[in-house]
């Protein structure tokens, strides 16, 4: 690892507002870094007087590039401390716990989530739980009832925007296309991830004299998201774009087997309400807080009986015996579907889709030519195998 000093003595010659830097590096000692960007690097830091670890985020805010809203970097960058303190406070929100602005750099200090982006960690794992989602999702959609209910939207929600604390606790990040809205106030300028865009968003940049786009735009977002997680690919993924925009704006998409086939109606049904082409139609992060999905079991509270509670708890040890079992037994396997089919095996379709997340760096989704089961069949194509056959009649 490079010396602190060196660090510091290197970033020095690099910026002209030296007494701006000095302030930072006075205050915290920079590690490696973390990651970086067009105009921005993300360092790991340490506060000298408590030892706590955090993210320095620098941003050379001296190019007079503006974006497509008419906004500099630096103007930008402005805008998006101003929101993160106005959504400050949220448990599942990112902290910025500190700031130092010049005339060319800006210096941003973040909480520091060790565990990463939740898409780093998607790609491990490749999908989760519904168990696991539904803690995901109660926490993204608490912190988007936050934000929403000061006014603010995000429009850049996608687990790229989403980091991972100590304990596993989603942090939402990344509000620079983030803006402070009016009650009925409406936007009609283009920002986000393609795959992420709602429908209304895509019809106000695209036509005109069709009405703006609002704060429900997040919420189609958590939709993609959530079908995301569940079974490792997004619901809108094509590698032709436009064909993409397209099945967005017409909310074409489908809950495939074999992916969808162990996954319950409630999940499905809570993101058939999130993807509602009709924004007026679409959950609000309330309302979706409230779907059964996330509500759980009640137990009717009547007179003690020891016999009924002591043959209840027999059966509670005895499920977590077989539960516990359950876990170390290996999946039954037909060597009839191994060989011919070994998409169908959920263990095998973990792997296979991990190794095909490595190959193309990308989603690649099931049902189109190239899916990640094809990438493993063991069988020949058919046009493929026929022209062997016509070239060997042909030679003979």
């Amino acid at each position: 690892m490079v010396a602190s000093d060196s660090i510091r003595d290197d970033h020095l010659d690099e910026l002209p507002d030296k007494h701006v830097a000095r302030d930072f590096y006075a205050k915290y000692d920079p590690k490696e870094v973390l990651g970086r960007g067009v105009s921005s690097t993300v360092r790991r830091c340490v506060e000298k007087e408590t030892g706590r670890e955090y993210a320095a985020k620098i941003i050379d805010v001296s190019a007079d590039l503006e974006d497509p809203q008419g906004l500099t970097l630096r103007q930008a960058t402005l805008r998006e401390i101003s929101i993160l303190k106005l959504v400050a406070g949220h448990p599942y929100i990112i902290e910025l716990h500190d700031v130092f602005e010049s005339s060319t750099y800006i210096f941003l200090v973040f909480e520091l989530c060790k565990n990463g982006e939740l898409f780093d960690y998607l790609t491990n794992v490749v999908a989760l739980s519904e168990k696991k989602t539904k803690t995901i999702m109660r926490q993204l959609l608490e912190a988007v009832e936050h934000i929403h209910n000061k006014n603010v939207v995000h429009r850049d929600l996608k687990p790229e925007n989403i980091l991972l604390d100590d304990s596993f606790n989603i942090k939402i990040t990344d509000f620079g296309f983030a803006k402070v809205i009016a009650p009925n106030e409406k936007l009609d300028d283009l920002c986000g991830t393609p795959g992420y865009l709602a429908p209304e968003l895509l019809r106000a940049t695209m036509y005109e004299n069709v009405e703006g786009y609002g704060k429900e735009v997040d919420l189609w977002a958590c939709g993609v998201i959530m079908y995301t997680l569940l079974v490792g690919f997004p619901p809108f993924w094509h590698r032709k774009q436009m064909i993409m925009l397209r099945n967005i704006m017409e909310g074409r998409y489908e809950f495939c087997s074999p992916e969808w086939d162990d996954i319950t109606d409630l999940p499905k049904h809570l993101i058939k309400n999130l993807l509602q082409i009709n924004p007026r139609l679409r959950l609000t992060a309330s309302q979706a807080l409230k779907h059964d999905f996330f509500q759980h079991m009640q137990l009717r509270v009547g007179p003690f009986d020891a016999r009924k509670t002591f043959q209840l708890v027999m059966l509670v040890v005895r499920a977590m015996i077989r539960i516990k079992r359950l876990k170390h037994t290996p999946e039954p396997m037909s060597i009839e579907i191994a060989r011919f089919d070994p998409y169908r095996i959920k263990t095998l379709r973990k792997a296979i889709d991990g190794c095909a997340f490595r190959v193309y760096n990308h989603w690649v989704k099931r049902g189109e030519v190239q899916n990640r089961a094809a990438l493993f069949e063991n069988r020949p194509k058919q046009d493929l195998k026929a022209s062997y056959q016509q070239s060997f009649q042909a030679k003979a």
